[in-house]
């Protein structure tokens, strides 16, 4: 038979139920505390993840997507990517890309680093890729670090780098070639000077077809002579080789006179073919004025070659930013084809038939501008037509661009 429990009894199990409570009403406390501390620190976390500026992806080893910054948010406009495939939100691809850096990173344990080129609203951007596993205690990993660096402008800074060092090299060369040519070209153009003054000296001692083979011979050379002086003109400006004579610019009104010079070629056009659009409110800019028509000149005889009788050539003028001053030269005629895009600027290159260009009309812009400290853009679409942009700095009254007009041809 059992005994009844005691007051003692009683009071005992009570006792330790309270100090459970009592424990674990501490314990309780003491997890909310590691709670807030935990949740802190996420948001650290979080923050700086968010305030690198490369777009930041955690990738499983199954290329889905565990988490992003905020910068990934912003250049791609995705608001929840978590769970998708990697291939799909970056390429929308229903495979891994090749090369995948993900792939080399996962199975050869080690970061990998990988240069690509993404298209964004229609502009190829190029990012540079770095894959990193994050290890687990046994050193495989569990998880891909993705980062991306936009470097687009890098490669475009680069590019122009290049292309500048290019041209600058090739035009010591062409100034170079330049003076030789001029040497003799200048003896054969004053030789058949001579014999065109020489020649009716000999109208009774010769018949009428030698003298006029004699007079169409000599037009030929002296005509051809000149087409040469012009090119040797060209390469010793591509060559920095010729005066430079800063001074305050009117670019519409140095647009108009350009156009007046071309009256000869015009009359013979239909009357709409040029099209001006100038902004009557455009500021000075600062530079060589004759240097700046020869710009306008090529520019606007390869916008009559690419129409040839069909389209029209549009110079429009507008100020930029408040800092820059735009002349583009619009024609809707045969286009570029995009594989020589990037060679328009490079000297000698011409999609001109044989005797019609010899490819340094182009190149001589891109040197003038680049010395008027501007930039000189092209756009084409093939069938519709091109447009060249000249980018020139608007005049600034507490700073001008240096003059050398020491230095002559």
């Amino acid at each position: 038979m059992s005994s009844k429990p005691t007051l003692d009894d009683l009071i005992g199990v009570e006792h330790t139920r309270l100090g459970f409570f009592k424990e674990l009403q501490q314990k309780i406390a003491e997890l909310e505390v590691s709670n807030l501390e935990l949740a802190r620190r996420q948001r650290q976390i979080q923050a700086i993840l968010d305030g690198i500026s490369d777009v930041m992806v955690v990738l499983s080893l199954d290329f889905q997507i565990v988490s992003v910054n905020q910068e990934f948010i912003r250049v791609f406009g995705i608001e929840a990517p978590e769970g998708r495939p990697c291939h799909e939100v970056f390429r929308n691809a229903p495979h891994p890309c090749f090369p995948c850096p993900v792939i080399t990173a996962r199975d050869d344990n080690q970061i990998c680093r990988h240069l690509a080129i993404y298209s964004m609203a229609g502009k190829n951007r190029h990012f540079e890729i770095t894959a990193s596993p994050l290890r687990n205690p046994e050193g495989k990993p569990s998880l891909i670090l993705f980062l991306m660096r936009d470097v687009t402008l890098e490669k475009e800074l680069q590019a122009k780098y290049y292309q500048a060092q290019q041209m600058a090299t090739i035009g010591v060369l062409a100034a170079g070639v330049a003076h030789e040519i001029n040497n003799p070209l200048t003896a054969i153009s004053g030789f058949a000077e001579g014999l065109k003054r020489r020649l009716p000296r000999l109208e009774k001692q010769i018949d009428d077809e030698l003298r006029d083979d004699f007079s169409e011979y000599l037009g030929i050379i002296l005509k051809e002579c000149r087409r040469c002086q012009e090119i040797v003109q060209n390469l010793l400006t591509f060559g920095r080789q010729c005066s430079f004579e800063a001074g305050s610019v009117n670019l519409n009104g140095l647009v108009k006179d350009t156009v007046k010079l071309l009256h000869n070629k015009l009359k013979h056009q239909r009357k709409d073919l040029v099209r001006l659009v100038l902004d009557e409110s455009l500021p000075l800019i600062r530079g060589d004025e004759s240097q700046l028509k020869q710009v306008v000149l090529n520019l606007l005889f390869n916008a009559f070659d690419a129409t040839a009788e069909k389209g029209v050539i549009i110079l429009r003028t507008f100020e930029e930013s408040g800092e820059w001053v735009i002349l583009s030269v619009e024609d809707s005629g045969c286009g570029i084809p995009r594989e020589h895009l990037d060679k328009l600027f490079e000297p000698f290159f011409t999609t001109k038939p044989v005797g019609k260009g010899v490819g340094i009309g182009l190149s001589t812009c891109y040197n003038i501008i680049s010395r008027h400290g501007g930039e000189i853009h092209v756009e084409s679409h093939l069938g519709r037509g091109s447009t060249f942009a000249v980018k020139l700095p608007r005049e600034k009254h507490d700073g001008d661009i240096q003059s050398d007009s020491d230095t002559g041809c």
